[in-house]
C-alpha cells in the first residue's frame, strides 16, 4: 500500500524541474499546455497546504504527549508551561521507504490507458487530471518510468494505425481534421505525462519527447503512406490552380495543410518540388503573355511586385524559392525585350516611383542590375547627344544640360539607391556626348555663365546664382576643349570688365575660384592678371586727374583709361582711324604722364574698345548718346557738314570698310536711327548718302546705340574679338544744327596695352 497521507507529510514534496531545452509543442498549442501545468501545480500546491494544516492540528494535539509513534519527541505543553522552557519540535526522516503495493503499478496504468483512450475517441475522462498527473509522478519516483514511455509509445502508435484508413469525405479536410485532432489529442496526453517528459524523456537524449513521439507516429503511419501523401500533395495543388484561375478556395485548410507538411518535415520532399515546378510552367507561359500582348515595362513591374505577395498565401514556410521562380520567369527571362520597350518612356516621363520599383525588382534577378546599368548609359547617351548635335537647340543648350543632369542625378539618388555604378556610368555617358561636338559646348558655357554674370541680370539671387555656377563646373568638367571655353570665357570676361558691365565681383571671382581649384592655377593667371590690371588702372587715373588739374592750360575733357597687360587679355586687330585734334592732343598728354611714371614701356592704342557719350539736341530736346569711338566719329562730323555719303566719311574718319558699314548700319537702319540713310534700306550700299535726322525722338535721356556684331567665323569669334570697353572720356565738340555753338559731350578714347 501507499503511505498513508499522515506519513507522506513527513517527506519532502519534489516539484518536477522543466528544463529549458525540452522540446514545447507549437506555440498555437501553448497555451492549453500552461494551462494544465498552472492548474495541477495549484491544485498540488493547495493539497499540501491542507495537509499542512492537519499537521498542525495533529502537532497540537500530540502536544500533550511526551513522545508519539512515528518517532517525533515532543515536549509536553504542560509540562513546558511548568518548566517555562521553549517548545521545540523536532522531524525525523523514514527509515525505510514507503513500499508500493502489489498490484499499484498494474492499476495506476490501466487508468492511465483509459485516460489515453478517452483523450484519443473524444469522451469524458473518467478520473482527475491531478489524479493522473499525480499517479505518472509516482510512477517515476519509483523507477517506472521506461515502462511507461513504451507503454505510452504503443498506445498511442496502435490508435495512429487506426485511422490510417479513411473514408470517402472530402479527402482534404479529413486529413486536416485528422491533423488537428492527433495535435490536440498529444497536447493533453503530455499534459498528463508531463512528469515523465521532463524527467526521464529529457535525461535520455536518445529518447525523443512525447510531442515529437506524436509528430513522429502521424509521420510514419499516415504521412509516409505514398497513397495518402499523392493525395493530399495532389489536392493542395489543384487548390491552388483553382485559386490562380480567380476563383475561391479555403485558405485556411490550405495553410493549415502546409503547415502539418512542415511540422512533419516532409514539406520539401513531398510538396515544394511539385509546386515550385507547376509555377515554372505558369509563370513562363504569363511572361510569354505579357510579352507578346506588349504590356508597358510599367505595368508589368506592377505584377511583378502584387504577384509575390499573392503567393505567399500558399507558401508561408518557404518563400524564397517561389519568388525567386516568379522573378526567373516575369523578368529575368525578358530583361532586355522589357527594357527595349519601356525604360525610355519611363525616364523621359521622369517616373521616378515606377524607376524605384524596377531597380527593386531587377536587383532580385540575376543579371537584372547590369543590363539596366547599360541601358541607362545608352539612354543618356542618346538623348544628351540629341541636345548637343542639334545646331537649333544651340540657344539653350547649356539649360538643357543643367536640367538633364539634375533629372538623371534625381534618378540616380532616388530610384538607383546612388548606387556607385550607375553614377559612374552617368558621368561616362555625359562625357561621352558633350563632346561629340568639339568646341560648340565650350563656346556655349563660356555665353552661359557670360550671362548669368552680367549686369542686368535680374534672374537670380547671389545664392541662386552661386548654385548655377557649382551646376555649370559640373557641366563643365565632362568637356575636353577647356582652352576653347578659356579664350571665351577671357573674352567675354574682357568684356563685362571694360564695359563695366560685371554684376557682382564677389560672383566673377567665386566662379575664378572654382575655375582655379578645377583646373589649377595656370589656367586662372591670366583671368587674375585681368583683374589686377583693372584695380591698377584706378589707381593711374586718380593719379592723372591730379595731373591735369596743375597744368597751366587745363583740359575741358574728361579722360578715363584702362591700361591693359597685352599678355593677359585677348588679342586685338590693331587698326589706325582719325581722331579730332582734342583727342589726340589728350593722347599726348596722357602718353607724356604715363611714360614719365613708366620709362621704358610702350603704348599701343586701341580704337575699337572706345566708347563715348554724345550731348546732342534735337527738336524734341537734348538727348544723350552712349556709342562707341566709331559711331562717335561718323556723328561728330554731322557738326561739320548737313550731308556726306559712305566714301565721304570713310576718308574723313579712317575706319575700315566692312567696320564703316555696321557703323552706319547701327545709326541710321537701327532702332535708334539718329541719321536718315538715302535710299531707305537696311543694308548699306556704295553711293548711299547719310544726313542728321533732326526729327529723332526717344521716350528715354540717355539712349545705347549698339554696334551691330560682325557675323563671326570660329577663327575670328576666338582670337580675333571687336567689342567696345568702359574707358570714358569727355570732350567738346559742336552740334549738328548749332555749328557755332560749343557743346560738351561725354565720349570715350582707346584703352591702352602697354609691353
Amino acid at each position: 500500500m501507499l503511505p498513508s497521507k499522515d506519513h507522506r507529510l513527513n517527506k519532502e514534496f519534489v516539484s518536477p524541474t522543466v528544463n529549458k531545452q525540452a522540446f514545447e509543442p507549437p506555440a498555437v498549442h501553448s497555451n492549453l499546455v500552461k494551462h494544465l501545468d498552472h492548474t495541477a501545480v495549484s491544485q498540488r500546491a493547495n493539497l499540501i497546504m491542507a495537509e499542512d494544516t492537519r499537521q498542525d492540528k495533529r502537532a497540537s494535539f500530540s502536544a500533550i504527549t511526551e513522545h508519539n509513534t512515528n518517532g517525533m519527541a515532543r515536549t509536553s505543553a504542560v509540562a513546558s508551561s511548568k518548566s517555562g522552557a521553549s517548545k521545540k519540535l523536532v522531524i525525523k526522516n523514514f527509515k525505510d521507504r514507503p513500499k508500493l503495493a502489489e498490484n499499484y503499478t498494474e492499476d495506476t496504468w490501466l487508468k492511465l490507458r483509459d485516460a489515453v483512450g478517452a483523450i484519443q475517441n473524444s469522451t469524458s475522462i473518467k478520473y482527475n487530471l491531478e489524479e493522473l498527473y499525480q499517479a505518472v509522478e509516482n510512477l517515476c519516483s519509483y523507477k517506472v518510468s521506461p515502462t511507461l514511455y513504451k507503454q505510452l509509445r504503443q498506445v498511442c502508435e496502435d490508435h495512429v494505425q487506426l485511422t490510417e484508413s479513411l473514408d470517402n469525405l472530402s479527402f482534404l479536410k479529413r486529413m486536416n481534421r485528422c491533423w488537428q485532432d492527433h495535435c490536440r489529442q498529444t497536447i493533453m496526453i503530455r499534459s498528463i505525462f508531463l512528469f515523465l517528459d521532463r524527467t526521464y524523456v529529457l535525461q535520455n537524449s536518445l529518447l525523443p519527447s512525447i510531442w515529437d513521439t506524436g509528430l513522429e507516429l502521424f509521420r510514419t503511419h499516415i504521412v509516409s503512406d505514398s497513397a495518402v501523401q499523392k493525395r493530399t500533395v495532389d489536392g493542395i495543388l489543384e487548390q491552388i490552380e483553382l485559386e490562380r484561375n480567380g476563383e475561391t478556395v479555403d485558405r485556411s485548410l490550405i495553410r493549415s495543410l502546409l503547415g502539418m507538411l512542415s511540422d512533419l518535415q516532409v514539406y520539401k520532399d513531398s510538396f515544394e518540388e511539385r509546386f515550385l515546378v507547376e509555377t515554372n510552367r505558369l509563370y513562363a507561359a504569363e511572361g510569354q503573355r505579357l510579352t507578346f500582348k506588349g504590356i508597358s515595362l510599367n505595368q508589368r513591374t506592377d505584377v511583378c511586385a502584387c504577384i509575390p505577395l499573392f503567393e505567399y498565401i500558399f507558401s508561408l514556410f518557404r518563400r524564397k524559392p517561389l519568388i525567386s521562380c516568379v522573378e526567373k520567369q516575369l523578368l529575368g527571362e525578358h530583361i532586355t525585350a522589357m527594357l527595349q520597350k519601356g525604360l525610355r518612356i519611363l525616364l523621359d516621363e521622369n517616373r521616378v516611383a515606377e524607376l524605384a520599383l524596377l531597380y527593386q525588382l531587377f536587383s532580385k534577378v540575376k543579371g537584372g542590375l547590369p543590363t539596366l546599368l547599360q541601358f541607362w548609359r545608352d539612354y543618356i547617351k542618346s538623348f544628351g547627344g540629341e541636345i548637343v548635335c542639334t545646331p537649333e537647340k544651340d540657344k539653350d543648350m547649356v539649360q538643357d544640360l543643367l536640367d538633364f543632369k539634375d533629372k538623371m542625378d534625381n534618378v540616380a539618388q532616388s530610384c538607383f539607391t546612388r548606387s556607385e555604378g550607375f553614377i559612374n556610368a552617368m558621368k561616362e555617358a555625359f562625357e561621352t556626348f558633350i563632346n561629340k561636338r568639339p568646341n560648340k559646348p565650350a563656346e556655349l558655357i563660356a555665353k552661359y555663365v557670360d550671362s548669368k554674370l552680367r549686369a542686368g541680370n535680374k534672374e537670380a539671387t547671389e545664392e541662386e546664382l552661386e548654385r548655377i555656377l557649382d551646376k555649370i563646373m559640373i557641366i563643365f568638367r565632362f568637356i575636353h576643349g577647356k582652352d576653347v571655353f578659356e579664350a571665351f570665357y577671357k573674352k567675354d570676361l574682357a568684356k563685362r570688365l571694360l564695359v563695366g558691365k560685371s554684376a557682382s565681383v564677389d560672383a566673377e571671382k567665386s566662379m575664378l575660384s572654382k575655375l582655379k581649384h578645377e583646373c589649377g592655377a595656370a589656367f586662372t593667371s591670366k583671368l587674375e592678371g585681368m583683374f589686377k590690371d583693372m584695380e591698377l588702372s584706378k589707381d593711374i587715373m586718380i593719379q592723372f586727374k591730379q595731373y591735369i588739374q596743375n597744368q597751366s592750360e587745363p583740359s575741358n575733357i574728361e579722360l578715363t583709361v584702362n591700361i591693359l597687360t597685352m599678355g593677359y587679355w585677348p588679342s586685338y586687330i590693331p587698326m589706325e582711324v582719325h581722331l579730332p585734334p582734342e583727342m589726340v592732343k589728350l593722347q599726348e598728354v596722357f602718353k607724356l604722364f604715363y611714360l614719365g611714371k613708366h620709362s621704358g614701356r610702350k603704348l599701343q592704342w586701341q580704337p575699337t574698345l572706345g566708347h563715348a557719350v554724345l550731348k546732342a539736341e534735337f527738336k524734341e530736346g537734348k538727348k544723350e548718346l552712349q556709342v562707341s569711338l566709331f559711331q562717335t566719329l561718323v556723328l561728330l562730323m554731322f557738326n561739320e557738314g548737313e550731308e556726306f555719303s559712305m566714301e565721304e566719311i570713310r576718308a574723313a574718319t579712317g575706319i575700315e570698310e566692312e567696320e564703316l558699314r555696321r557703323t552706319l548700319q547701327s545709326l541710321a537702319c537701327g532702332k535708334a536711327r539718329v541719321l536718315n540713310k538715302n535710299p531707305r534700306g537696311k543694308d548699306v550700299e556704295d553711293g548711299d548718302r547719310f544726313n542728321f535726322n533732326n526729327d529723332f525722338k526717344h521716350k528715354l535721356f540717355r539712349i545705347k546705340i549698339n554696334q551691330i556684331q560682325m557675323k563671326e567665323t570660329p577663327f575670328s569669334r576666338l582670337w580675333c574679338p571687336s567689342f567696345p570697353s568702359s574707358t570714358i572720356l569727355d570732350a567738346g565738340s559742336r552740334s549738328h544744327r548749332a555749328p557755332e555753338r560749343r557743346e560738351r559731350l561725354g565720349c570715350t578714347v582707346p584703352t591702352l596695352c602697354y609691353l
